[in-house]
């Protein structure tokens, strides 16, 4: 019976603190959320990238046609173009592009018609501003 417990319950010792009204906010200014090392990645919610119609395709390819999964236009195709591009992201994209602009190259120099390898190597380094002979001795160093 309700009437039976004391009023007086003791405090627990240990645990979480109790949550709830009883607490007093917080004042003072807000601080900004933790952006360092350590934070977890940003996730992009699966309805921003989920086809209607089966299951998901990222804008992705692979030899020896090198098109795009997703849209089916030459890879790297203008949807992942569009991504913005500055200094801290081109220097993640130089090593894991260039190790793709070399299977490229292999790829597409065989093809009747192909592409010749400084096309090659404009069309998957786009980000980087290349004149004609800087992709020239790309193309060269990534034979």
């Amino acid at each position: 019976m309700p009437e039976d417990r004391p009023r007086n319950h003791p405090k627990p010792t240990g645990g979480p603190p109790p949550i709830g009204p009883s607490l007093p906010r917080p004042t003072g200014p807000r601080r900004p959320p933790y952006r360092g090392p350590g934070r977890a990645a940003n996730v992009v919610p699966e309805s921003r990238w989920r086809s209607r119609c089966g299951p998901p395709v990222a804008h992705t390819a692979d030899g020896p046609l090198w098109t795009c999964d997703a849209c089916g236009q030459d890879w790297p195709c203008p949807a992942l173009r569009a991504t913005p591009t500055d200094a801290t992201r081109r220097a993640t994209l130089i090593p894991r592009f260039s190790r793709i602009t070399r299977r490229a190259i292999r790829d597409l120099r065989g093809q009747p018609g192909g592409p010749d390898p400084v096309a090659i190597v404009r069309r998957f380094l786009w980000f980087l501003p290349l004149t004609d002979e800087e992709a020239r001795a790309v193309a060269l160093r990534l034979r």
